[in-house]
């Protein structure tokens, strides 16, 4: 029904879905209804909002409904139904009600300008309060345990209002309004110091705890910090280890303590004007930064920080405060000013914040577990007694190609849906075994989890599990069928197997290009580029460099890259050396193998082993650039994943081609000519690096681009781990456009494994039955 064929109506019945529950929407109706002298209701329900109106404006109301919706909504269908009257003139917000959920929870949501403004006015009784929020901000994901979305459904149920906050709840004129975690320090949850002492009352089932006022303990963080200690922190979605990102020896010590040799850490500055001291943000990457999503924004260096913050690096993860707990911390730190004007002065400290975990374990969300587990990396332990329900690292973003893309999908975008592109049947994916996700598909939406890492212990593989059952509880999902990898042994498959259900298993580079077209809506054939490490190929061959054509739930791999020996086989991802070698062999040079390689004894067996006719191979571009850092004398061993391909990364300043340097035969791209120009005498890392770069995007934007246009494709995919390297992402999506074909990237989820669930998903979806 239009606006103005409700004009003739006296009543209407409207139905609202989107993410219209926690974010104020039904205050908003209210208010809205007020405006225009409607009487009515309107409630949640498991569907999202339900509302009826009666009254002569009510085209003015649907208008605005429309154009006026809360900061944190999005409305993905307003309907309108023609009812009889009843003569009401009041009109009064309604008890939820449930039944099958087909509404969802919003994402968690940074502090808003308003509450800061509560949190540092003397007169409000929120001064200082670490736990403010409105209607318009704070945890919503990270608390609720069930839909319909109200206190009783949150962690925040065992908190009575306090007279206070209970009459705010209450106003329809206050922010506050049936702002479901409403709390002040009279009524709402409080910090403590959580004892790291070895005693009896320590090692209890409950927490030895020390509740002092708020001011005192965030006057204890700050001290700890200045003096180069760590604390860990309980945040929204889990705790945090911070120290002084300025200080080598507290960053340095950080590491020793947490046992992270080289991964770069995330840094915390206390707004835009402080993080712009340290990273060059162009206009894009800024608004990412100050969005409510609040997300870790990778960019160059400006300043340096403590060498051990990133090192080998040029890139810098920065985020701002997105929790008043935070805010408050640079507050004390600032000297406690009383103008409101140091809020958006450039500040001198900045924090290393990572996440508190243990040897790849999840992120700690328990105050028993930190007090435990974090005893021996923190000099000072601070939890709170609000319950994190769902746990959700920080997300991590880029600017690449001129737009926003993720690189670790968590806090602030789960549980947001990908609209797809059809409906389809209810679908479980599970992922792979790196940067897990899972994925469950509800109609046209499809949810996928947030980070939940690596499944090699059995820490986050009982997260896994614990993901798959809370997204399929929340979200009333009964799966017709489940996805997963082809690989026969990971954990996921194995889970999958064990099911009952319907199971389609889904090739891992498959999944990458079916996730990109999942994102973009595309429904019909797409031919994709999939380029990362590793991935078990239909021929359970290690495949890394792939063309392949996805089409309604089928796939075929119509292209790849020349394969290298894989000496050592997965030893070879970890030691970088073995691909240099690799390269050798490939080049009929394997007798420079001394000369390159001279401290590693085993070179000459390796050597051997890649020469022979019968050794383990590989598609890999992953390992292809490990093979190219090795050679370039970059990076030898390495101590994360990826660790070579980002220090080689870091050395390009402007990449260039070197004709001549690559082969395509019968949809084989060869990139050993290119070997064989990185070997040449006086060729030094930061050189080489910019002769790799440039090449390889030269030779991939002409093997993807030739191959799209025999086929009659006028777009192709872009996936895989390899582009997240901004320089090689933005390099062939540029080469790809000048040969008239359209680069669709990652953008909503991660280009990496991070993203596979969603393709597995949308292949399954699509799977005759």
């Amino acid at each position: 029904m239009t606006a103005s064929e409700a004009a003739t109506t006296s009543r209407l019945r409207l139905r609202v879905t989107g993410a219209v529950q926690g974010v104020g929407f039904r205050p908003f109706v209210h208010g809205l209804a007020h405006r225009y002298a409607l009487g009515g209701f309107v409630r949640n329900d498991a569907r999202g909002v339900l509302m009826e109106v009666e009254g002569d404006a009510i085209d003015a109301f649907v208008a605005a409904l429309r154009r006026e919706p809360p900061p944190l909504a999005r409305i993905d269908s307003l309907t309108c139904e023609a009812i009889a009257p009843m003569r009401e003139t009041a009109f009064r917000i309604e008890q939820s009600r449930d039944g099958r959920t087909l509404t969802r929870i919003t994402p968690d949501a940074a502090v808003c300008e308003d509450c800061l403004d509560d949190i540092f006015d003397p007169s409000s009784r929120f001064h200082l309060y670490p736990f403010t929020n409105c209607t318009h901000c704070g945890p919503r994901y990270s608390l609720t345990k069930r839909l319909p979305y109200d206190r009783a459904q949150t962690s925040m149920a065992r908190f009575a209002m306090c007279e206070d906050c209970a009459r705010d709840y209450a106003d329809p004129s206050n922010r506050r309004f049936h702002a479901q975690p409403i709390a002040c320090p009279a009524c709402g949850p409080r910090l403590a110091r959580l004892s790291t002492e070895a005693s009896p009352k320590a090692r209890s089932a409950t927490p030895a705890v020390d509740h002092e006022p708020s001011g005192s303990l965030i006057s204890k963080i700050v001290a700890t910090i200045r003096h180069g200690g760590v604390v860990a922190l309980k945040g929204i979605g889990g705790f945090h280890l911070l120290c002084d990102a300025r200080r080598e020896s507290a960053v340095a010590e950080l590491r020793r303590r947490k046992q992270r040799d080289a991964k770069p850490f995330a840094v915390m500055a206390a707004n835009a004007a402080s993080a712009e001291r340290i990273g060059v943000f162009d206009a894009e990457s800024l608004r990412l930064l100050r969005s409510t999503a609040r997300p870790i924004v990778v960019v160059e260096s400006r300043a340096p920080l403590a060498p051990s913050v990133a090192p080998g690096l040029t890139r810098v993860g920065v985020l701002l405060p997105y929790a008043p707990l935070h805010h408050l911390l640079f507050h004390a730190a600032a000297g406690a000013p009383e103008s409101r004007h140091w809020r958006s002065e450039a500040q001198e400290l900045v924090l290393v914040a990572t996440s508190a975990n243990v040897s790849g374990e999840p992120l700690i969300i328990d105050d028993e577990e930190a007090r435990e587990k974090l005893r021996a990396i923190a000099d000072l332990v601070i939890g709170h007694d609000r319950a994190i329900v769902a746990r959700a690292d920080d997300s991590v973003a880029s600017v690449i190609a001129g737009a926003p893309a993720l690189l670790r999908r968590a806090r602030g975008f789960i549980p947001d849906p990908i609209a797809l592109a059809s409906d389809g049947p209810d679908v479980l994916a599970v992922g792979a075994h790196l940067k897990t996700t899972v994925t469950v598909t509800r109609g046209r939406e499809a949810f996928v989890s947030t980070h939940i890492g690596a499944l090699d212990n059995r820490a986050t593989i009982a997260f896994h599990r614990e993901t798959i059952a809370r997204m399929l509880d929340i979200l009333d999902v009964r799966p017709e069928r489940i996805a997963c990898d082809l690989h026969p042994d990971l954990a996921s498959t194995r889970y999958a197997e064990d099911c009952g259900l319907p199971l389609v298993r889904v090739q891992h580079h498959a999944a990458h290009v079916a996730a990109i077209a999942a994102e973009h809506g595309v429904d019909e054939p797409l031919l994709g580029a999939a380029l990362d490490g590793y991935g078990y190929g239909d021929d359970s061959g290690a495949w890394g460099g792939e063309l392949m054509l996805v089409e309604r739930g089928d796939w075929r791999r119509v292209g790849h890259l020349a394969e290298l020996p894989l000496p050592g086989g997965d030893r070879a991802a970890r030691e970088p050396w073995r691909m240099g070698v690799a390269a050798l062999a490939r080049l009929d040079r394997c007798a420079e193998v001394f000369h390159r390689f001279p401290q590693f004894s085993l070179a000459g067996q390796v050597a051997m082993l890649a020469s022979s006719p019968h050794v383990a191979r590989t598609t890999s571009l992953g390992r292809i650039f490990d093979a190219a850092a090795a050679l370039l004398g970059v990076r030898h061993l390495q101590e994360h994943e990826a660790q070579a391909a980002m220090e080689l990364e870091a050395l390009c300043r402007a990449p260039r081609a070197l004709a001549g340097a690559f082969r395509i035969r019968d949809g084989k791209l060869d990139l050993a000519p290119l070997f064989a120009a990185l070997l040449q005498p006086g060729l030094d890392p930061a050189q080489g690096s910019e002769l790799f770069h440039g090449t390889l995007i030269e030779a991939l934007a002409a093997w993807i681009g030739d191959a799209a246009l025999a086929r009659g494709h006028r777009r192709v995919a872009l996936g895989g781990g390899c582009l997240m390297n901004k320089i090689l992402a933005e390099g062939v999506a540029n080469g790809l456009r000048a040969f008239g074909v359209e680069p669709l990237l990652a953008r909503k989820i991660p280009a990496n494994d991070g993203g596979l669930s969603l393709g597995q998903a949308a292949i399954a979806r699509e799977r005759k039955a």
